[in-house]
């Protein structure tokens, strides 16, 4: 007898079937291997993660031992500064079981519009810059920009004044005198000069913070000064997770002598804001923020239009012209960006 063909629609039904109960066994099989997992597993106890590389992740109990760990499945993206539910699988090991809510998220945003964690529960992102490369502030426009949406308070931090004469440092004073103006908190440090710290140490001092801010800046210099111990803390890190030197490259979180912690994030070196909204872009510009919608028209691009709130605040000394070319400037690889996106 021959075999009676299905048609279109019969096939597609007995497809979903079959992938539904291919579904419930991976399903199935992922609990069964859950359970046998967490066999023989120590009691629950809470953790902090200190470091993360791909899948691996080091967890430092409260009595401040490290512990390799790998996470359930469901439990999506830890990252550094996660608080955790970890449970002891062996010497030196364990499996985390639980992510607590977290206060704050550091995200990367991508060019496609995928976001990707980089630090939690920050309570401060302080923005590196230096005399040399030149300071940009249109970066550091953007690292408020990402701040303000985070709901993380930034930090600005000039470092190298060292290197400045008193004219240089003048000028370097007036360039970030515009981020002050408006509510900023601005500091001026060197690592080579007799108390050239104090001040970084006094708003490091219990906050978790991240580093942020272009390559030059001196952020490894300012993690040298500031954490002395740290490459034997990077040590013990890597013996701890039995991935040798490949953790010197892993987002790593240290203690800080004065109480805080300190985040350095390879992550943060590329720090785009791509999928924010254009329309929503004002919002991350303290002094734009609350003029948004008080333009004559409701599809104003803040340019030669009657009535735009944004220039005539220029024009009354409230914001600067820098800030709004700034403003406009990202917003337009903004659109570009999100163009590319539909256009793909």
């Amino acid at each position: 007898m021959a075999r009676r063909r299905l048609n279109r629609r019969q096939s597609e039904r007995v497809s979903a079937i079959v992938q539904r109960r291919r579904e419930r066994s991976t399903q199935t099989a992922q609990a069964e291997a859950d359970s046998r997992a967490e066999n023989g597993l120590g009691e629950a106890q809470e953790g902090l993660v200190i470091a993360r590389y791909g899948a691996n992740l080091v967890v430092e109990s409260a009595e401040g031992g490290l512990y390799a760990c790998t996470a359930r499945q469901n439990l999506g993206d830890l990252v550094c500064g996660d608080r955790v539910v970890w449970q002891a699988s062996g010497n030196e090991a364990g499996v985390i079981t639980a992510d607590l809510p977290r206060f704050s998220v550091l995200e990367r945003h991508g060019y496609h519009g995928a976001t990707k964690p980089l630090a939690a529960n920050v309570d401060q992102l302080v923005i590196v810059s230096a005399p040399l490369p030149e300071l940009s502030a249109e970066l550091i426009d953007r690292y408020l920009v990402a701040s303000r949406f985070s709901g993380i308070p930034p930090l600005l931090v000039l470092t190298k004044t060292d290197l400045l004469s008193t004219e240089a440092l003048g000028t370097m004073e007036s360039r970030l005198g515009e981020f002050r103006a408006i509510g900023y908190p601005v500091i001026y440090a060197s690592v080579r000069r007799p108390g050239g710290l104090e001040e970084v140490i006094a708003h490091l001092k219990e906050r978790t913070s991240v580093l942020v801010g272009q390559s030059g800046v001196g952020k490894s210099s300012l993690i040298d000064a500031l954490l002395p111990d740290h490459k034997l803390h990077i040590g013990a890190v890597s013996q701890a997770s039995g991935l040798g030197r490949h953790t010197t490259s892993a987002a790593t979180l240290y203690h800080l002598p004065c109480g805080g912690n300190l985040i350095d994030s390879p992550g943060v070196r590329n720090f785009h804001l791509w999928d924010l909204p254009p329309e929503e872009l004002a919002e991350g510009y303290v002094e734009l923020a609350p003029l948004a919608g008080h333009c004559r028209f409701a599809n104003c691009a803040h340019g030669p239009e009657p009535g735009c709130a944004f220039r005539q605040a220029v024009r009354d000394g409230h914001v600067s012209q820098r800030r709004l070319d700034s403003y406009l400037q990202l917003r337009s690889a903004l659109e570009r960006a999100r163009l590319d996106r539909r256009v793909r």
